[in-house]
Parts: structure tokens; sequence; C-alpha cells
């Protein structure tokens, strides 16, 4: 961390974006999805975004990844970007945003239980037990019919995938701790968009996404939101991540996870029109409280030096955010 302290309103500025424009892009999302194919869609957002950073990554002087770690970033950038993000993409035609942002925020949840059993560094306690068990609890809130709240259930297959997406970036985060990737923030992201916006164009050719869609037919919504994703979520958004990291502690820099749903969850519903009702107020606020009391739980570990800050700040090396 610096030792100058920046100006209070560059902090609360770089604080406001990852809140407020990471918690927007699954509205983006949504818009985007109903016009365009979101295999599509998530590949040329990240094959530009991934272009973009990497040409200035390299205009800064970062030295290019080796070619183990070109093996590596590929192997994250699968899961992160096709597994993940493509899921999340897919998913939203059917799922609220808000909604889809809950359930991602269960990512704390998985990235613990990993921790527990791949990397050793933490060990299952009642207090952790019963987070998870709360997280799980709120996701069954929003997806099961049979509790007889009001409100309709969550699309069972779109929450499902999502559950998937969110331990596929918790396999991420493992693998990002014990293989080699390039030190420089900047080129690991650039390089895990670009390779990552790649495979997803692959993947949306397999798919068959091109065919019948013609670009003409988009409005100008969906190309803003779009644009959107691209310069606000992945370049700003980043920018600004990447900057608290060097000027604030990672455990504040992750508050990120508490605001992002509940923004989604409420810019969903006063622009979107999404249902805000018991059942989804309950489930977020299940999925919220568990991610709390895991990353206080994490914060203390931290401290004690049980755990590194990367878990803290949401490793790996986040290229935009959730989404």
């Amino acid at each position: 961390m610096h030792s100058a302290r920046p100006p209070r309103w560059k902090t609360l500025l770089a604080f406001a974006i990852i809140y407020f424009v990471w918690g927007s892009t699954f509205y983006a999302i949504r818009v985007g999805v109903h016009e365009v194919p979101p295999l599509l869609l998530a590949a040329v957002r990240f094959t530009t975004a991934g272009v973009v950073l990497f040409i200035y990554a390299v205009a800064q002087g970062e030295r290019w990844p080796s070619g183990r770690e070109w093996a590596n970033i590929a192997v994250v950038a699968l899961l992160i970007f096709v597994v993940d993000y493509g899921i999340l993409f897919w998913a939203e035609e059917t799922v609220p945003s808000g909604t889809a942002a809950v359930i991602l925020a269960t990512i704390p949840a998985f990235m613990a239980l990993a921790e527990i059993s791949l990397l050793r560094t933490q060990r299952m306690t009642a207090s952790l037990g019963a987070a998870l068990l709360v997280g799980l609890a709120g996701v069954a809130v929003l997806v099961d019919p049979s509790l007889g709240m009001r409100g309709a259930p969550v699309y069972v297959l779109g929450a499902a995938g999502l559950l998937v997406s969110a331990i596929s970036w918790s396999g991420a985060s493992v693998l990002s701790k014990r293989l080699p990737m390039p030190a420089s923030k900047v080129m690991s992201a650039a390089t895990q968009m670009l390779v990552g916006g790649l495979m997803l164009c692959i993947v949306a050719a397999a798919f068959g996404e091109e065919r019948g869609f013609h670009p003409g037919t988009v409005s100008t919504a969906a190309w803003i939101a779009l644009a959107y994703l691209i310069v606000a979520g992945s370049l700003v958004g980043f920018t600004a991540y990447t900057w608290l990291l060097h000027h604030q502690s990672p455990t504040k820099v992750g508050t990120y996870a508490y605001v992002n749903p509940v923004f989604a969850v409420l810019l969903g519903h006063f622009l979107g029109g999404e249902v805000l009702d018991i059942r989804t107020v309950l489930g977020t606020a299940l999925v919220l409280l568990s991610v709390i009391v895991i990353t206080i739980r994490r914060k203390t570990n931290a401290t004690a030096g049980s755990t590194g800050t990367r878990a803290s700040a949401g490793a790996p090396t986040r290229p935009d955010t959730q989404p």
C-alpha cells in the first residue's frame, strides 16, 4: 500500500465505481441478452475489452506472459469466462438480473469450501458451517416453490446454472493461487479477458449463435448496454479496482460483495420492473448475511496470518466483477 494518502474524492469515486457500476452490470447484461445471443454478447464484450487492456499493458512495458503462464491463463480463463460468465449471460435470459447477482453472491461460500477441502488454509467451524447453510437457505428461498411464499420462484435451471457459475469462479480462485500467473495485475487481467473472449467466440460459433442473428435489428438500448459493459464494467471498473488495491486494504475493497447484489436488486426493480417481493427480500438477506459472516471470518484469519489477502479481495485477479 502506498504511503502517500490519495485525495479523498478519488477514493470515494473508486469505491462508487466498484459498488454501483459493477452492481449495474447485471442489469446491462439483462438488457443485452434480450436481443443478442448470450454467448455472442459475452464474447464481444470480453474480446473487445481484452484487446484494449492488452494493448495498454504492452504500451506500459509490462512483461509478456511466459509459455507456461499462457497455459495457466487459458485454464483460468476457461473457468471464469466460458463457464462462469457464459452461464451468467445465458441464465439472465430467464433469471431476473437482481436475483442473478444475489445467487452469485454465494461465491465466498464456495471459496471457503474450496479453501477447506483443497487449499487446506481454512478449517470447518460451527460459525462457518452455519454461515454456509444460511447462504444455501437463501438460494432455496429464491427457487423452491414448495415453501408457500408469496412471489414466483426463480427458474430452477437458470438458478442451478448460476450456482455452477459461482463454483467455477471459486475453482478459478483456487487454481490462480497454485498456478504461476503474470505478476502484473493489468497483464494478468488483460490476457485472461482476451483468451476468455476468444474462447467464448468459439463456443458461441459452436452453438450456432451467429446464425440468424442480424446486428441491424439490435436496438440502441442493447448497443448502449454492450458499450457500458465493455467500457464501464470491464475497463473503468478494473482500473478503479486495481487502484483501490494499491491504496486500501483488500478487506475494505472486498466490501463490494455486500453492495453489488443489493444495488443490482434495486436497479432491476426500479429500472427494469423486476419483482421485489418477500421471497426476493428474504433470499437476498440470507445470502448477504452468509457473505458478511464468511468475509469477517476471512478477515480475522488474514489478521492471524492463516490466509492470504488475495482471497479477501476476491481472487483471482478480477478482470471486472461478478459479472
